[in-house]
């Protein structure tokens, strides 16, 4: 065998053993993945106060509950489109909300705790669901604590915008 060719060759082995492995590998995680748009049913989101929880949007319902500006109580009939839906998921699959602990609570002390927003998120999927309540006041890693910002500022996007949508 030439130099080439032995070269050709041992580049040609390595990279095929890299290749069937990832794909054995992810094939295998893509399997298990534990929460599939296919097997998604519904989200919800609940947020206020701890001891007001008024906000609320329940996406199998329909039911959007919300303070306006004026702090009137507004209650829709809100229906989110597939695509919409599938953005929804497709977000909390991206920040991650499979990993977030389930608990994300501040602590009780301090004057301005029962002024703390709360948020609860829960997804439901054919064989299991997911919750998550998120204080703003919680202490943990800064990557957790922004994943959950930024999922529930895409929620809200989606909701502001299928509510302007229907006017």
């Amino acid at each position: 065998m030439t130099d080439k060719t032995k070269k050709t060759f041992l580049f040609t082995i390595i990279v095929t053993s890299l290749l069937a492995y990832c794909i054995v590998y992810y094939a295998h995680m893509f399997k298990l993945a534990p929460y599939k748009f296919t097997e998604f049913k519904s989200f919800t989101i609940k947020y206020g106060t701890k001891d007001n929880m008024i906000n609320s949007y329940n996406s199998a319902t329909g039911e959007y509950v919300y303070l306006n500006k004026r702090d009137s109580l507004v209650k829709k009939h809100l229906v989110l489109t597939t695509a919409e839906l599938d953005s929804v998921h497709k977000n909390a699959s991206i920040f991650g909300l499979g990993d977030f602990p389930d608990d994300e609570t501040g602590s009780d002390t301090g004057i301005t705790s029962s002024k703390v927003v709360r948020y609860i998120i829960q997804f439901n999927y054919k064989r299991k669901s997911k919750q998550v309540t998120f204080d703003e006041n919680f202490v943990g890693p800064d990557k957790l604590i922004d994943a959950n910002k930024a999922l529930i500022f895409k929620i809200q996007e989606v909701l502001n915008n299928a509510e302007q949508r229907t006017k």
